[in-house]
């Protein structure tokens, strides 16, 4: 499956007494088709995935599939640090008819590379559904070496990487190396950092799978598609708009400002769950500043 353009990393809207916000959810949903994004990331990090129960992560994947209806592409987020239930929720998402689904690396035991192969291998080789790798070392402890990436880029079923170690060299060697194998066009980068989208783009990655887009979809999609259609000059532009607003959507742990602009936008997001809490007063006023300069507040 080939994988380019602008994929939004949603937030899981909650109510008030932190349930799911259905609803809120299918309504987000639509925003965004409207503002012409190619897909939608479902029960991932930034859909706050270590605090939704089996059940819950069961239930988002449900609503994205079925409020899409084929209108964008569909990717579940079904990763785990363990095999046997990142292989469950895979095959739910199979089940369940979304598109593809996006598998973060185990997270906190650690496994040694080969190790890796063999996880995502076990789950291609089960489940008949194009795979996204999610290279994230700041939030799971490991980073997947680049020949790793290759070795499993030449897996049937394993697709793509989300690449967000925030190392431009790091995409440059992965593109690199596909070509080295004959594989660059079978096996796509996407970019994990929001800021860095443009200058990943520009050494081989094919789109963004992006948190801020929840906020600002419009600039993101034109900029993608200006790189894509090597219009730099307008993507340089459109990067320089919304680096400010990027910067204050990570002043702290994502999802926290994004859910946080979305409640200022009048967008559902709803109420955070712990361990995550609240913006600090301080980091407030920077993220207002950045939506008002932004003109979406």
């Amino acid at each position: 499956m080939k994988f380019e353009g602008t994929y939004v990393a949603m937030v899981t809207p909650f109510t008030n007494d932190l349930e799911i916000d259905e609803e809120g959810f299918r309504s987000n949903i639509n925003y965004l088709i409207d503002k012409g994004v190619t897909g939608l990331v479902g029960a991932g990090t930034t859909g706050e995935s270590a605090t939704v129960s089996h059940e819950e992560h069961q239930r988002i994947i449900d609503i994205l599939v079925d409020e899409v209806n084929g209108r964008v592409e569909t990717i579940a987020g079904t990763g785990s640090n363990a095999t046997s239930e990142a292989l469950s929720l895979t095959q739910y998402a199979y089940d369940a008819g979304a598109d593809s689904a996006l598998l973060i690396t185990p997270y906190y035991n650690k496994p040694q590379q080969h190790a890796m192969v063999q996880h995502y291998s076990t789950i291609a080789d089960a489940v008949d559904i194009p795979l996204i790798l999610y290279n994230v070392p700041s939030r799971t402890g490991i980073n997947m070496d680049v020949e790793t990436i290759v070795e499993l880029a030449k897996v049937d079923g394993i697709d793509a990487v989300k690449e967000a170690s925030g190392s431009v060299d790091k995409v440059s060697d992965i593109y690199k190396a596909l070509t080295h194998e004959g594989i660059e066009d079978d096996f796509c980068i996407l970019s994990g950092e929001d800021s860095l989208t443009l200058p990943l783009m520009a050494v081989g990655a094919t789109g963004v799978i992006s948190a801020s887009a929840n906020i600002d979809a419009k600039r993101m999609v034109l900029m993608v598609d200006s790189i894509l259609n090597d219009d730099y000059t307008r993507a340089m532009e459109l990067h320089y708009e919304m680096v400010e607003l990027i910067r204050a959507l990570f002043i702290e742990s994502n999802p926290v400002p994004v859910k946080t602009a979305m409640d200022l936008m009048g967008l559902p997001s709803g109420p955070l769950r712990q361990p995550l809490a609240e913006m600090l007063p301080e980091n407030l006023e920077v993220l207002k500043k950045a939506l008002k300069d932004s003109d979406l507040i």
